[in-house]
């Protein structure tokens, strides 16, 4: 008997996640976290040893420490998203071929759409989540994090003393040496070493302590002797104190905010060309996302038999040179070399063009204008 199934059948009958899209989004987002994870984690603490220097010199405080932690987090995730989704879909595709499960895939009747359709399902949230990632937490991270760092080191004169070792503050100017601090912060034994200009002040004080005022922050020194004068001069001055108070210089100066940490508001409405490549820049995140993924399809399937691994070499070149493109555009667009607008379509027209190759090298390019032409059609 014949079945005479009406027309439309199957498109209606259509599931709209299959067991396929399931499956390859899953392993998708396994493959992801853990690539994104251990990128993030490369960078970060490889960033994160220059804040730690800062802190050793007494520059940024242990509270601060680990907020900036977490914001030099949040930025590395953003500008790496592209990167981490790139090498997980090859490594996810490649895996496939060597497990002939792309075979059984193109004998049912799948090709790259059906490819392309399970990817994207994880591709698409991705790519707004890049975008609102890139256009307003991350310049909000930065902005924070230079603010913290900023009035870290307005008040950086006296922090990190310890008991029993030299701290030097100011660039010299004024060197602490404290003998046992208790625990509600009074200090024991203290020496303190103050530059002013060509006079050279010596203080030594049996305690000290740390003590604001409307005017500033002193500190308190009790029950010593002070000696300042000029080195090289006879003419010195001796005395005694009961308390003597010692003003720390405050170091007032005005944020300096970086183009990262301005608002992508304020850069869409100015018409300055830095403003404008760093709209660019964050505009390459959410469009890498998608072109990068756009040409890992074809390229995890050119070489089956290299393994998961096998076009992960071919990915990083095609990875480090589109960044390192868009740095270069950005650069150019700064010095107006090239128009604005061909800064940003210049490189991701390039990278649109090399995956319509790798997709023609696959399947000819009969099928590419076959393809083209049934889409300009509908």
């Amino acid at each position: 008997m014949e079945a005479n199934w009406a027309k439309g059948y199957k498109m209606g009958r259509r599931k709209l996640v299959t067991v396929l899209d399931k499956m390859v989004a899953l392993d998708l987002l396994r493959t992801l976290l853990a690539v994104w994870s251990v990128i993030v984690v490369i960078i970060v603490s490889r960033q994160f040893i220059r804040i730690l220097d800062k802190a050793v010199e007494g520059q940024v405080s242990k509270q601060t420490l680990m907020t900036v932690l977490g914001l030099k987090t949040i930025i590395a995730s953003a500008a790496f998203l592209p990167a981490a989704l790139f090498m997980a879909v090859l490594m996810v595709l490649g895996r496939m071929y060597r497990d002939q499960e792309m075979s059984a895939v193109s004998s049912a009747g799948g090709g790259s759409g059906t490819v392309y359709r399970a990817l994207f399902l994880v591709i698409f949230p991705l790519t707004l989540l890049s975008a609102g990632m890139s256009f307003y937490v991350s310049p909000w991270a930065e902005a924070m994090m230079e603010e913290l760092l900023h009035q870290d080191k307005e008040s950086a004169d006296l922090r990190g003393i310890a008991a029993g070792k030299f701290s030097e503050y100011s660039q010299g100017d004024l060197v602490f040496y404290v003998e046992k601090i208790d625990d509600d912060k009074k200090m024991h034994q203290v020496f303190v070493q103050h530059r002013q200009g060509d006079r050279l002040a010596i203080i030594n004080a049996d305690l000290g302590r740390m003590k604001d005022l409307p005017d500033g922050r002193y500190v308190i020194l009790e029950n010593g002797e002070r000696v300042q004068g000029q080195p090289g001069t006879v003419n010195f001055v001796f005395e005694q104190f009961a308390e003597y108070a010692v003003r720390l210089e405050s170091k007032e100066s005005a944020t300096t905010f970086g183009k990262e940490s301005i608002g992508t508001e304020t850069l869409a409405s100015s018409e300055q060309v830095t403003d404008i490549a760093e709209l660019q820049r964050r505009f390459s995140i959410p469009l890498g996302i998608v072109l990068l993924s756009f040409i890992a399809v074809p390229l995890a399937q050119m070489s089956p038999r290299g393994g998961v691994y096998g076009n992960m070499l071919v990915g990083f070149l095609i990875y480090f040179s589109y960044g390192n493109l868009i740095r270069v555009s950005q650069g150019w667009v700064t010095s107006q070399v090239i128009q604005p607008w061909l800064g940003i379509v210049s490189v991701n027209a390039l990278l649109l063009l090399i995956g319509g190759i790798l997709l023609a090298r696959l399947y000819g390019w009969q099928w590419l204008i076959l393809k083209v032409r049934e889409k300009v059609s509908k």
